[in-house]
């Protein structure tokens, strides 16, 4: 099966070769590519104490341009979104961290329930308030560290046109609203499915499902659990 995964470049090799070894072609389209600022990182790591929460691994990536300014953080606790990027920041150096199997919210529980006083949020731009508005819901205090921001990418026709050709994809993977957004902005890649119909658009949560065009829903698939296993089990 040809699978188009649009991913930043850094999440998608990994996500290429799992396809590969579960027997299907993978084809690479990012939309998005990461700006880090490793300067607001550091800043912030200084200027606090207690958990550090990430929701995605850009974040840990950011940390880890930091070098011997790390280290002396690297005792703090540490709550991740998902256990790849948990496994991220334990590669990394961190010594406690906990994941949370779900979204956002789910992982405001889980700091609550560690009973988590203050918190240090590494964000990035674009972002979904989830998190953040759990938080305020459960009463824990937290400052807020932007240190990278997605940039879109804009894709080449000719590109397009190469993917959608003769052979074109059997699914397409939707890891955020915020790519699906991305790829139904750009005409092409809208009119190349509209021709394709029977192409699948497995999305990893009803979120993500929701921007996609009516014209197309009856191709959607959501995945039980917003994690990337469950995702690729939908193939």
């Amino acid at each position: 099966m040809r699978v188009l995964v649009t991913r930043p470049a850094h999440s998608a090799t990994r996500t290429a070769q799992r396809l590969r070894d579960m027997g299907h072609e993978p084809l690479l389209l990012p939309l998005r590519r990461p700006q880090h600022d490793s300067a607001a990182a550091a800043d912030a790591l200084e200027t606090t104490s207690g958990a550090i929460a990430v929701t995605s691994a850009e974040a840990v990536r950011v940390m880890s341009a930091l070098g011997e300014k790390l280290r002396p953080h690297l005792i703090r606790p540490l709550f991740a979104v998902g256990e790849i990027t948990a496994e991220e920041a334990r590669r990394l150096g961190f010594r406690s961290v906990a994941a949370s199997s779900g979204n956002g919210r789910d992982l405001a529980d889980l700091a609550a329930a560690e009973a988590a006083d203050e918190l240090l949020y590494l964000a990035g731009m674009p972002r979904a308030e989830t998190f953040e508005g759990r938080l305020r819901q459960l009463g824990i205090r937290f400052s807020v560290a932007e240190c990278y921001r997605m940039q879109p990418v804009a894709p080449n026709p000719a590109e397009i046109e190469a993917l959608f050709s003769d052979h074109r994809p059997d699914a397409v993977l939707f890891y955020s609203r915020q790519t699906a957004e991305d790829f139904f902005h750009v005409a092409e890649l809208r009119s190349a499915l509209s021709e394709h119909s029977d192409t699948r658009l497995l999305c990893l949560s009803r979120a993500v499902a929701q921007v996609i065009p009516a014209s197309l829903k009856k191709t959607v698939a959501i995945s039980a659990m917003p994690d990337e296993q469950s995702l690729l089990s939908l193939l």
